[in-house]
C-alpha cells in the first residue's frame, strides 16, 4: 500500500471565508500515484474546517449568515467564557465544530470519486494568520 502526504497552507485575510481547494487536492492525488484508495483532507487548526459541498456563491453566503446566527462573533468576554482567556475567537471554535474537521474521499482510477457538484472547501473562521491542511492519500 502507498501513502503520500502533503500540507497546504492558507492565510485568508477575512475572519470568515471559504476557499475551494479541490484543484490542490486533485494535484496531490495525481502526484501520489494511487489509483484505488482514499484521500483524507484535514484542517489542522481548531478554528478552521474542511467540508464538501457545492461551489455556489449564494450557498456560501447562506452558510456565513447561518453560522453567524448560530455563533455570532463577539470579542467581549460577556457572551463566551473562552474569550475570558484573552482570546476573541470562541465563535470560530463553534463554527468549526458545526462545519467539520475533515473529509475522506474515495479515489477511483486515480481520480477523486465525487458525486454531482461536490467540491472540497477550506473554511476559515478566525482568519488573518497561516493555517495548515493535511492531505494524506493511501491506497494502491
Amino acid at each position: 500500500m502507498k501513502s503520500f502526504t502533503e500540507y497546504l497552507t492558507f492565510n485568508l485575510p477575512a475572519r470568515m471565508a471559504f476557499e475551494n481547494i479541490t484543484p490542490q487536492v486533485e494535484r496531490i492525488v495525481a502526484l501520489s500515484g494511487v489509483q484505488e484508495g482514499l484521500c483524507l483532507v484535514n484542517a489542522m487548526h481548531i478554528t478552521a474546517s474542511v467540508f464538501i459541498n457545492d461551489d455556489e456563491p449564494g450557498l456560501h453566503t447562506d452558510y456565513k449568515k447561518w453560522l453567524e446566527g448560530l455563533a455570532p462573533f463577539d470579542a467581549s468576554p460577556t457572551r463566551y467564557q473562552h474569550n475570558r482567556t484573552g482570546e476573541d475567537n470562541a465563535d470560530a471554535h463553534m463554527k468549526r465544530q458545526i462545519m467539520g474537521r475533515e473529509v475522506i474521499v474515495a479515489i477511483t482510477r486515480g481520480k477523486l470519486d465525487f458525486g454531482p457538484w461536490e467540491q472540497i472547501f477550506y473554511g476559515e473562521f478566525d482568519g488573518r494568520r497561516a493555517k495548515r491542511v493535511l492531505v494524506k492519500v493511501i491506497g494502491e
